[in-house]
């Protein structure tokens, strides 16, 4: 086990070469070993133990060779299997072509995502398009109908970009194929659904949640994908700076009051808080949550899902769980006065509350619950801080160069930027991976004072600075002087103002 498959050659084109016709990916992977060489009348194979001999010996024999099985370690053979699948789940033309021959779907059963035992071209066609996706650590996937063909997009760091143009004759089998895989009514296309498919790749567990609407040219899918792998984050994961993680644990623990988190959609808002409840989650402590959707198990928090068809809306929901004895409540989103009243009351009467709201930052949260008719005093006595926050993609550290400032970014002081230039690691497009902005708006006694008298938001703002506050444009500015993201990146989720 000194030398690695590395070494030895042992590429993922040379050794699909090896494996004899008729013996798949799948054989292989289940039993812990493949071939790396041939030559001199002996087939070798690599495993990380010896139980394979027999099957080894099987196989070699079926080529006229004798069998030579060498040990490496567990991870290289998972990593050469993997790297064999990826090859072999290219969406080809081959496979497009033979899909218009499908005659029936409904037949398409849920299976092992990553798979080359699959007959159906259809299945094959979304089974890789689901590999591709998450091996490019995209998190959503788009397909999009329109007059004369089918876009697929995957969203990745936050950005869509285009990824495949099907024909038309492909979108029924590729829309039905999905909706079976979710369970969702293959026969209903005029009414929007939603469903959830559980898929595995090896031992990578992969949740996804599926939502079709019908529009003009056929029914729009949209795959949010909820990769189990990367396991649920926690506070040091988030990327705050240190002084940012000390003031929100300083937040966090306090007995009771209310902590908003405020951002568009898909800036992080939830991650935030399940990294917060899991921080909090003890036997000691009763946490419940009430979302829509549910998109990870919390280990020690009972969560609720709401069903506004039967009756189950946020707000029922809030009601029902005071009466669960709850020391720390989640509220998904607030979404309306009758929310945000029983939130705030339930701060007021000894619970730490959590939720959402979709302001542009954290102290337009403030104005926000005050036109949803949430008296003044109420919310300085319930509000302990508000989080808004942005995810700004990362610049690439193998592409990374130096470049000029101008513009706002120079008349913040901004003499120093970086930029990358795209290379393979990035896909081409300069950046790999997301940090998040972090504006925190702390609730002193100064400015309970101020908001119980409606005090504006400018007076606010200037009140928090005596604190250390920060607005976001800010932040962005530091995360391009510290070489973190470009002056494009930061000026595209911030704005300039």
């Amino acid at each position: 086990m000194t030398e690695s498959l590395k070494e030895l050659g042992a590429s993922p084109e040379k050794v699909l070469d090896l494996i004899p016709e008729g013996v798949s990916l799948d054989a292989l992977r289940d039993r812990g070993f493949v071939p790396i060489s041939f030559g001199g009348g002996v087939m070798t194979f690599a495993a990380s133990d010896y139980s394979c001999a027999v099957a080894a010996q099987l196989l070699a024999a079926s080529a006229g060779a004798s069998a030579e099985v060498r040990l490496f370690a567990p991870a290289e053979i998972q990593n050469l299997i993997r790297a064999l699948y990826d090859i072999k789940s290219g969406v080809g033309e081959e496979t497009l072509n033979a899909i218009e021959e499908i005659d029936d779907l409904s037949e398409l059963a849920r299976q092992e995502v990553m798979s080359d035992s699959a007959d159906a071209p259809v299945v094959k066609l979304v089974n890789g398009i689901l590999m591709e996706s998450l091996r490019e650590r995209a998190t959503d996937i788009h397909i999009e109908p329109y007059e004369d063909r089918v876009a697929v997009r995957y969203r990745i760091d936050g950005v869509l970009s285009d990824r495949y143009m099907l024909s038309k004759g492909h979108q029924a089998p590729v829309t039905s194929r999905v909706k079976v895989m979710a369970n969702m009514d293959i026969a209903e296309r005029f009414v929007p659904q939603d469903g959830r498919i559980g898929i595995s790749l090896g031992s990578r567990l992969v949740d996804i949640r599926v939502s079709s609407l019908p529009t003009q040219h056929g029914e729009r899918l949209v795959l949010r994908l909820l990769d189990k792998a990367r396991g649920l984050l926690t506070l040091e994961d988030l990327g705050m700076k240190a002084f940012e993680r000390e003031r929100m644990e300083e937040l966090i623990r306090r007995p009771n009051g209310m902590i908003l988190f405020t951002g568009p959609t898909g800036s992080g808002k939830s991650t935030s808080l399940y990294a917060i409840l899991q921080r909090l989650a003890r036997p000691q402590v009763n946490v419940i949550t009430v979302e829509d959707p549910i998109e990870y198990d919390l280990p020690g928090v009972g969560q609720v899902q709401v069903n506004e068809k039967a009756g189950l809306t946020f707000a029922n929901a809030l009601r029902s769980i005071l009466r669960q004895d709850p020391d720390i409540i989640m509220i998904g989103e607030m979404r309306d006065f009758d929310t945000a009243h029983i939130g705030i009351q339930a701060s007021l009467t000894g619970h730490l509350v959590f939720s959402t709201l979709h302001t542009n930052d954290s102290i337009s949260a403030v104005t926000r619950l005050a036109d949803m008719g949430v008296e003044p005093y109420l919310i300085a006595g319930s509000l302990l801080g508000v989080v808004a926050q942005r995810l700004v993609r990362r610049i690439c550290p193998r592409c990374k160069k130096e470049i000029e400032t101008s513009g706002i970014v120079l008349k913040g002081g901004v003499t120093r930027a970086w930029r990358g230039e795209g290379c393979d690691y990035c896909g081409g497009s300069g950046y790999r991976g997301r940090f998040g902005l972090y504006e925190q708006f702390d609730v002193t006694p100064e400015i309970q004072e101020a908001i119980s008298r409606g005090a504006p938001a400018h007076e606010l703002r200037e009140l928090a600075r005596k604190g250390g506050f920060a607005t976001l444009l800010e932040l962005g500015l530091r995360a391009v002087s510290g070489g973190e993201t470009t002056p494009e990146e930061m000026l595209r989720v911030v704005g300039e103002a």
